[in-house]
């Protein structure tokens, strides 16, 4: 037997093939663009997912023989999104993303009526999908009449595969419409926001099955086998699943375009004043929590464009000794920011600038400013009364050692590096197929990676690293004042 895991990421959908002793055997990759029709807008046309989907899948097919051998899938996907469909299930319009913030009016408004904190144990944030539908009502209303379902990203791959309506909770929660301790739909919530149960998709745990293949779809895949497809998961909690984040304080710091750390935790414990998420697990009885910078590679990603210099060469130039904070102080505010601050039309800035600054300065204040960011989220962990010694890095930004260095010094934790190959959303994803199956127990099937490497704090500078994010916490207020 062997399982396929679906990351459908923002900017592109890879497919991971696993055998049934957990081990990758392939992947293939497709990409795609959002559009950003407005500033603060932006939307994807649920097709391209498809056409990613259908390509990765030719490649798999053709680079490896044992597809033929498929009897689980799992899709994760980006948070948030709501993709709309009308009663014929038909795409109504493109799908709103988790980074738009056109509705961050009707974020405020929810957020302060009664109910939604309590319930839903979260800020309602602009990205959230309960303001999307609410701006939506507003503005595009002969859209909001048309709406017979309104689905996630992942769940809208189950119906494609499927043809049924059904997602997991810990992507439902990240909805505004969850009663995220009783995991279930609160009616309480979907009525404030205009909407109905039954525009909703059926609830399960990710680890559970959902439907079967389309027969059509089997048949195009050239697959004999009955094939299940399990619930799924929200794209941090598969890729959780992915490292075998699972118990209390087990964690991950994520440098990709946003930034995450992220814990499990055995019992719900929601902070809404802290702006950290509290979601369902995506297994049952556990939950994570997780506090989430908007701009974390995409910061340094900002300055390559604007300095005509690859990530990597700004890194590189760097070394990998690590240096005290210098004067140069930047805020990661590009796209404005979740955890602490809940302010989506905050923007980042540079302070300290000389004539005598250079690139590399700036370059250093960057990745200083994201890892201060994170820091912010440690913080309001701490406040729940969870303490992280060590924590998993996983990302693309992993690949600056000098990063890492600065990560675990600001943060004053040890980073572990997993071993080369999977252990993201999409090797999450396939686990949880394998465990929709029937095919082994969540402890023997959601396993740690084996550690190539620990980068610990220096010591030497933990003082000076303090002192700055002191003055990085300070320079907030006077920022967003000015603005």
């Amino acid at each position: 037997m062997v399982y396929l895991g679906i990351d459908l990421g923002t900017s592109g959908l890879r497919a991971l093939l696993m055998d049934e002793k957990g081990a990758p055997i392939g992947a293939a990759e497709r990409h795609y663009t959002a559009d950003h029709p407005r500033s603060g807008w932006s939307e994807q046309d649920p097709g391209d997912w498809i056409t990613a989907l259908d390509g990765a899948i030719g490649d798999l097919r053709a680079a490896h023989p044992r597809f033929a051998d498929l009897r689980g899938i799992g899709v994760a996907g980006h948070m948030h999104g709501a993709t709309l469909l009308d009663a014929e299930g038909a795409v109504i319009r493109p799908c709103i993303l988790w980074n738009d913030t056109r509705s961050h009016a009707e974020a405020a408004a929810l957020d302060a009526a009664e109910g939604f904190r309590q319930i839903s144990g979260n800020i309602v944030f602009p990205g959230f999908t309960a303001p999307k539908l609410d701006w939506l009502r507003r503005y595009e209303p002969e859209n909001f009449a048309k709406i017979a379902k309104v689905l996630l990203p992942a769940a809208y791959l189950n119906f494609y595969l499927t043809g049924g309506f059904f997602a997991d909770m810990s992507d439902s929660a990240g909805t505004s419409w969850l009663d995220t301790g009783a995991r279930d739909w609160s009616e309480a919530l979907l009525a404030a926001g205009g909407m109905r149960r039954d525009q909703m998709p059926d609830l399960l745990e990710g680890c559970q099955p959902g439907g079967e293949l389309k027969p059509e779809l089997a048949a195009r895949w050239g697959l004999t086998g009955p094939v299940v497809v399990a619930a799924g998961a929200g794209d941090n909690a598969a890729a959780a699943c992915g490292i075998g984040a699972m118990d209390e304080g087990q964690g991950f710091v994520s440098l990709g375009t946003s930034g995450v750390l992220l814990a499990a935790r055995n019992g719900y414990r929601p902070a809404p004043e802290t702006a950290l998420h509290t979601f369902c697990h995506a297994v049952p009885g556990r939950w994570y929590q997780m506090g989430v910078m908007l701009s974390a590679t995409d910061s340094l990603n900002w300055l390559a464009r604007i300095t005509g210099t690859p990530p990597k060469d700004l890194t590189a130039s760097l070394g990998d000794t690590l240096r005290a904070p210098g004067r140069v102080r930047f805020l990661p505010y590009l796209s404005g920011e979740r955890t602490p601050h809940n302010d989506a039309e905050i923007r980042g800035s540079f302070t300290g600038l000389g004539a005598e600054t250079t690139r590399d300065d700036l370059t250093r204040a960057v990745l200083e400013g994201v890892a201060f960011g994170l820091r912010d989220s440690q913080a309001a962990l701490a406040g729940t009364g969870l303490r992280l010694d060590r924590l998993m890095a996983i990302g693309g930004g992993t690949g600056s050692r000098y990063w890492l260095k600065l990560i675990a010094t600001a943060l004053n934790v040890t980073l572990d590096l997993p071993s080369g190959g999977e252990f993201g959303a999409a090797l999450g994803a396939a686990r949880l197929a394998m465990l929709a199956v029937g095919d082994g127990t969540i402890e023997e099937v959601m396993t740690q990676p084996a550690i190539r490497e620990e980068i610990a704090p220096d010591p030497a500078l933990r003082a000076e690293f303090d002192a700055a994010y002191e003055r990085f916490r300070q320079a907030y207020p006077a920022i967003r004042a000015a603005q």
